[in-house]
């Protein structure tokens, strides 16, 4: 069982403590990615909790999209790779005969 214990971290200009079983540098890792996405909207976002609600919707919207992106090449694969398949059962076919 993996222990949950305290982890400062900071996103803005604010000091957040969250309590998590994830590794430390991965905390501050992803801390530092909202705090870029907050630094992309613009410096009034920065120190607003509407600023990190916002970050946080921008980043569930590019997780959307990443995720319906991948989902698309991986229907796109399987078909590729059915219809490969059907080929090489039909070259089988042949040469059994």
């Amino acid at each position: 069982m993996t222990s949950r214990r305290a982890v400062q971290i900071r996103v803005g200009s604010q000091q957040y403590k969250v309590v998590s079983s994830a590794e430390d540098g991965e905390l501050e890792r992803l801390a530092e990615v909202v705090d870029a996405k907050l630094t992309e909207l613009g410096p009034r976002s920065r120190n607003s909790p509407q600023g990190v609600l916002l970050a946080a919707i921008a980043l569930a919207h590019e997780l959307e999209t990443e995720r319906n992106a991948r989902e698309a090449l991986e229907r796109r694969t399987r078909d590729v790779l059915r219809r490969v398949l059907v080929r090489v059962d039909r070259a089988l076919e042949t040469d059994a005969d």
